[in-house]
């Protein structure tokens, strides 16, 4: 299993780390080639797959790979 986060699609918008039960993901230090700060999965152990973030995400950066 494994957490996946297209940097190049992420705007930062932090919905992944709202909607995670799990507490997944946190907003970066790494900004994108937008200028847009991202989301790294820094917790991927703790992914319990529900796929909330993949629904949520607006933008389709992140995907859940099992």
């Amino acid at each position: 299993m494994a957490v996946h986060v297209n940097k190049r699609l992420c705007k930062g918008c932090g919905l992944c780390i709202s909607v995670c039960p799990k507490n997944v993901y946190e907003i970066s230090n790494e900004t994108n080639q937008k200028g847009f700060t991202v989301v790294a999965a820094v917790r991927e152990g703790d992914c319990i797959k529900c796929k909330r973030c993949e629904i949520t995400c607006p933008d389709m950066a992140l995907w859940i790979e099992e």
